[in-house]
């Protein structure tokens, strides 16, 4: 018998047809592993063992591709705007935002500013689509919807806020202990700063899972007290 063919790498005879999907989960996965400026066309090209002309036919330039990122991640975001519970819905979509930045630490960049550069009606169709979701939810709680987007972007202004600290504490610094930062607020004038002095250890031992969870329910009891303060008041 002749001898068996040596193995292909990655188990495949020929390469997998080329698709939007598959161009953009290798661009995440890029991104991923080596960061934003990482993705180009031809660094994706060579990714995909393809000549990166060929992925315009996917993605029309490097916007594309960040767009078709965004998308990508922000559809593993689970919202369901009919939940009568609207409250747990909002706690449940926002932990739920944090665990996906903690899988993709370096998407969150972009979805926190790409935004501002791209005028509403322009962005891509699923990043829209939470805005529109958590819109839903809030106006069927009872909200006007001009408040309904007031809280919107309360809730995300607070939401990013936090998961920007908390990738801070987790990607700048994750080896730093209670020691060291005892030491060096320690070194701080007592006068000047004795509250973050003797709040060491708290800054020390940083739970994100608990942070959030914490200012979730002191924004989420303010937007209820609102809401029953509407609801109590008499229409015109």
């Amino acid at each position: 018998m002749p001898p068996a063919k040596p193995a292909i790498p990655g188990g495949t005879a020929r390469k997998a047809r080329l698709s939007r999907d598959l161009v953009i989960a290798q661009a995440l996965e890029l991104v991923d592993a080596e960061g934003l400026d990482a993705l180009t066309m031809r660094r994706l090209g060579q990714e995909l063992g393809r000549d990166p002309m060929s992925l315009y036919r996917y993605a029309e330039n490097r916007a594309a591709l960040l767009d078709g990122v965004s998308e990508l991640v922000l559809n593993q975001l689970a919202i369901h705007p009919e939940d009568p519970d609207w409250k747990a819905q909002l706690r449940h979509i926002a932990h739920n935002l944090r665990e996906i930045a903690l899988r993709h630490p370096n998407v969150v960049p972009l979805l926190v500013t790409r935004p501002l550069s791209t005028p509403l009606g322009l962005r891509p169709l699923g990043t829209l689509r939470p805005l529109e979701q958590i819109l839903s939810l809030l106006i069927r709680a009872g909200f006007v919807a001009a408040d309904a987007l007031h809280v919107y972007r309360a809730y995300y202004g607070f939401l990013y806020g936090h998961i920007l600290n908390e990738l801070q504490e987790f990607v700048v610094d994750p080896e730093e202990n209670e020691a060291l930062l005892r030491l060096g607020l320690h070194r701080l004038p007592p006068k000047e700063f004795p509250r973050l002095r003797a709040l060491a250890p708290d800054l020390a031992e940083y739970d994100g899972w608990a942070e959030l969870d914490q200012g979730l329910t002191i924004l989420l009891s303010g937007l209820e007290a609102q809401l029953s303060g509407q609801q109590a008041t008499p229409s015109a």
